[in-house]
């Protein structure tokens, strides 16, 4: 026996350190194991049991054993998909319901949806659970019918006797549907008068009901000489009316002024002459070689020059107006608006008149020009005309330009219409009151 201390007494101690901690090692080992298995695996593994015929068919026997699953974190790796090396293995063809007791038991409400969790992917996979008797089965309350489907025990065709009672149970379930209540008759509103055109918004106020022959004095061109559009705003009688060129320079200026006075105003619309283009309107004429569109977005821009005019009435256009082709589309649109439209009848085979009879556009008809030759003489025998048309027909429109001498004769002549029997009107007043012809 080696004595302590002794060289062969060392010797054994240091090779039997390394078998101690062998020992040690493998003592542990199997002490966590058996702890790891208890804590993970869920104890020991449950005696193996012939699968469920229904299980057989989704997935692969499950092994005596399994290996502890690791525990599930949030970015836990997804299910393989088909392209990697685990597979699911083929699945057969899925038993008829009268084969599997379990199946024909259920309502196919009832059946799993899903596919079980071992082959679904989850982070831990765990045992099929056993099969529940047919009793347990049948005590599970059924899963509800999608919406869509027809609840078990009904016929969609119509009603079925052996299933009375679940039906009875409906019923007392399901409210019946709420009657509407017959509602008592009410009152209709009363019909609302049409609405009145623009036009008629922004006449001057006149008497219909006055029977004495009508003059209407329309003095045309203004705006372009300050001096004579003054004049006319300030020293002509309300019930003349003004019209404005679309050429001149701050016409909504000139507009406003005229009406504050109280005079209607027109627009004067640039048509083409039978001389055109020795005669030239200018730049927005209206001409019958251009397309209804051309001519259509020239009257947009002569329309959009002011507001507040009741109508539009011709510059020249002998050429124009005498073209039904041509004039159509600008009357029908002027009827659109609302407007009126004044034939200043620069020639007698003027087809204005008529055409705005035809497409119910309100419209007036110039008789005389009385200015045409500026003189004292020929304006004194214009406006004599003048009294002879209206004592004839009920109606007379006179026309002049804002020449001083057109003012100078009209300032005598206007007093002496009323003691002559005769009614000075605005020229809204003479709307459809004359013949057409």
């Amino acid at each position: 026996m080696a004595k302590r201390g002794s060289a062969p007494a060392r010797t054994a101690k240091r090779r039997g350190l390394p078998l101690l901690a062998v020992a040690w090692t493998v003592a542990i080992l199997v002490i966590g194991g058996n702890v790891a298995w208890r804590q993970w695996g869920g104890g020991a593994p449950p005696p193996r049991k012939p699968p469920e015929p229904f299980f057989m068919v989704l997935e692969p026997e499950a092994p005596p054993a399994p290996p502890p699953a690791p525990v599930a974190t949030d970015n836990a790796a997804p299910p393989p998909s088909g392209n990697e090396a685990v597979t699911t293995p083929p699945m057969p063809a899925m038993p008829a319901a009268k084969d599997v007791p379990e199946l024909a038991a259920k309502p196919p409400q009832d059946r799993p949806a899903t596919v079980p969790p071992s082959l679904a992917g989850g982070a831990a996979a765990k045992p099929p659970a056993p099969p529940q008797p047919p009793a347990a089965a049948a005590a599970a309350p059924p899963a509800a019918p999608p919406p869509e489907a027809n609840p078990p025990g009904t016929n969609p065709s119509g009603a079925n006797p052996q299933n009375a009672p679940d039906q009875q149970t409906a019923a007392a379930v399901v409210p019946p549907p709420v009657q509407p209540q017959a509602q008592p008759p009410q009152a209709q509103p009363p019909a609302q008068p049409p609405s009145e055109a623009l036009w008629q918004k922004l006449a001057s106020p006149f008497d219909a009901n006055d029977a004495r022959p009508r003059v209407a004095v329309v003095i045309v061109d203004l705006g372009l000489s300050s001096a004579a559009t003054q004049t006319a705003i300030q020293n002509l009688p309300a019930a003349v009316s003004l019209g404005f060129s679309p050429y001149a320079d701050n016409l909504p200026n000139w507009v406003n002024l005229a009406r504050a006075a109280g005079h209607e105003v027109l627009l004067g619309l640039p048509m083409e002459p039978a001389n055109f283009p020795t005669r030239d309107p200018g730049p927005q004429t209206l001409l019958t070689s251009l397309s209804p569109r051309e001519n259509l977005d020239r009257l947009d821009w002569v329309l959009g020059r002011a507001q507040g005019y009741v109508g539009v009435t011709n510059y020249m256009g002998s050429r124009f107006t005498t073209s039904a082709q041509a004039l159509r589309p600008v009357l029908t649109t002027l009827r659109d608006r609302g407007l009126m439209f004044v034939d200043a009848r620069t020639t007698p085979r003027s087809e204005a008149a008529r055409l705005a009879t035809e497409v119910n556009l309100p419209r007036a008809i110039n008789d005389r020009m009385i200015d045409e030759q500026a003189s004292r003489i020929a304006i004194d025998a214009m406006l004599a005309d003048i009294e002879r048309v209206a004592k004839q027909t009920g109606n007379a429109v006179a026309m002049g330009q804002p020449y001083p001498v057109t003012f100078e004769r009209l300032a005598a002549w206007l007093p002496t219409l009323d003691g002559k029997g005769f009614a000075l009107a605005p020229i809204t007043a003479m709307v459809n009151r004359q013949p057409d012809g």
